[in-house]
């Protein structure tokens, strides 16, 4: 992800951070590539220094899952990390915008706005969750299905970054039928999208989890998320407190804007078979939501 941010003309500074020893090293590495930005890498006690000016903060951080973890297994330790670095952006920078793909995403964001009220700076137009994985594999599987340029689909994907929790909107795919399928097609693709990190981490076999498509993902939020404070309006769907649904965090489409997020959209129409789907995963939605404010607290 920091080679593709590395590579983004918006993009002027790019400063990296890790507790690894590699982490200056790396943006060395990265400083002599063409493009428009400089690349600076800090380590250990340096956090500060690292987020001194940012306009954008995204934290992948974390660790990744192995067969038989969930999301959520990764929360004692993830949840730990999330908070200290959000709590270093709320004293270095607390006007940037943070997008959190450290997961499990449907509990990290809610910590990190713990963190952001504790220290008086919270924006609920500058907190995102990245869900943007869940879209790119929705439009990917959909393209090669229907055998169409996946540059010309787009698939709504709401809810929240965790399995179930994930509801791709196939009644809403464009351009129109994209995403009509029989029932028994149709289940096995959500259920495709729903758990494709775990093909991933099945692949892998040991080695990690989604990192290369993670770090596209994480790239091509960022890239809205930019343009769209530099006044070019973008929509994406994003993981923000939300009034959409029950839940206090809520994925849907969003225009994004100078302030971060300008509108948060409703579900629209959709099936009653997507109806069903959000309603089934709300409770896990809203528990996993308040697992995370309460580590936060």
């Amino acid at each position: 992800m920091a080679l593709l941010l590395k590579l983004n003309p918006l993009v002027t500074e790019l400063s990296c951070y890790d507790v690894a020893p590699v982490t200056p090293g790396v943006a060395v590495d990265l400083d002599h590539c063409s493009s428009n930005s400089d690349a600076i890498g800090y380590v250990g006690d340096d956090l500060d220094k690292a987020l001194d000016g940012c306009d954008v903060v995204v934290i992948p951080a974390g660790v990744p899952r192995k067969p038989g973890m969930t999301r959520d297994d990764l929360f004692n330790t993830n949840a730990s990390i999330v908070k200290t670095l959000v709590e270093g952006v709320a004293k270095s920078c607390p006007a940037a915008c943070i997008a959190i793909i450290a997961n499990p995403v449907n509990s990290t964001v809610p910590i990190a706005k713990e963190a952001l009220l504790a220290a008086g700076v919270y924006d609920p137009k500058k907190l995102f969750g990245v869900t943007t994985l869940d879209v790119t594999r929705a439009r990917t599987f959909v393209s090669k299905m229907k055998g169409v340029d996946v540059n010309t689909v787009d698939v709504p994907v709401v809810g929240g970054h965790a399995g179930t929790t994930i509801v791709p909107l196939l009644s809403q795919a464009t351009p129109g039928g994209v995403g009509d399928f029989d029932d028994e097609t149709r289940d096995a693709l959500v259920h495709r999208i729903m758990f494709g990190g775990d093909e991933v981490v099945k692949a892998k076999d040991g080695g990690g989890s989604a990192t290369l498509s993670m770090a596209y993902a994480g790239a091509e939020f960022t890239n809205s998320l930019m343009l769209s404070l530099g006044g070019d309006a973008q929509t994406a769907c994003t993981f923000v407190e939300s009034d959409v649904t029950d839940a206090p965090f809520f994925a849907s489409k969003v225009t994004l804007g100078p302030d971060g997020v300008d509108t948060i959209h409703g579900l629209g129409e959709i099936t009653e078979y997507e109806e069903q789907l959000v309603a089934d995963m709300l409770p896990d939605l809203i528990a996993q939501a308040e697992k995370g404010a309460a580590f936060g607290k």
